[in-house]
């Protein structure tokens, strides 16, 4: 990630990553790499997207890309559901779309919009930083009230 070029094509390939993995209904999952893990990837160009992650109304993850199987790139995530009346799926119908708009905005493609309102539910993500170094805060509002949070963050791995 040193040239503009290579900055270029990690930013490309990072929006990508995250409309094939778990932000798409119709993303695979992979072989859970520790237990109790969900685990997709995806690869591209010398790239390599993983994402792993544990729990579901409230969890726990990590995302790493590699290029050429050296680790370049990660990012740790926590989210929680603060609406005790929402499952897990309702999250993800809430969530997944959202996420999927990555990349169309001017913001950091670290996990969605901005903004983005579906439904009842508006999806809001802010984030500080660059690519090689940031802190952001995703939330997700039912009716105007807050009913689920993540804090997310991570940058450039350096050897």
């Amino acid at each position: 990630m040193e040239t503009k070029n290579e900055k270029d094509s990690f930013y490309q390939f990072l929006i990508e990553a995250k409309k094939q993995t778990y932000a798409n209904e119709q993303g695979k999952k992979c072989n859970s790499t520790r237990n109790g893990s969900h685990d997709y990837e995806y690869s591209c160009e010398g790239f390599t997207y993983h994402d792993t992650y544990f729990g579901g109304v409230d969890f726990m993850g990590e995302e790493i890309v590699y290029l050429k199987d050296t680790p370049i790139w990660g990012m740790n995530y926590y989210g929680i559901t603060l609406d005790p009346t929402l499952s897990e799926e309702a999250i993800d119908k809430a969530l997944r779309p959202a996420l999927m708009q990555v990349g169309k905005d001017n913001i950091l493609p670290v996990r969605g919009p901005k903004e983005f309102i579906n439904g009842e539910y508006k999806y809001t993500f802010e984030v500080t930083g660059e690519l090689n170094w940031f802190e952001g805060e995703e939330s997700i509002y039912k009716n105007n009230h807050k009913a689920y949070c993540l804090k997310c963050h991570g940058g450039k791995i350096k050897k």
